[in-house]
């Protein structure tokens, strides 16, 4: 069943790329797992001071009301970031 979830999850995301994609961001799906999307934002995106108005009001809204499964949308952080 997490991989009819995970594919849903994909196909809204290749919906939500292109508008990203146009202020010159990217978004990519990392995983889900404990009904929790992880997703990264990329490009403008990075850094931006409007991401969590992006990930929460826009990203998670539509993904949580389009497949009840997920209850929440989070940024994924690499254990990698921590080190630098």
């Amino acid at each position: 069943m997490n991989n009819d979830v995970e594919d849903k999850i994909k196909v809204l995301i290749d919906k939500i790329r292109p508008y990203l994609i146009s202020d010159g961001g990217n978004l990519e799906f990392i995983k889900y797992e404990d009904n929790i999307v992880y997703v990264q934002l990329m490009g403008a995106c990075d850094g931006c001071p409007l991401i969590d108005v992006t990930l929460k009001d826009g990203i998670e809204e539509m993904i949580c009301s389009e497949i009840p499964e997920v209850k929440e949308v989070k940024l994924y952080e690499s254990e990698s970031d921590d080190n630098s």
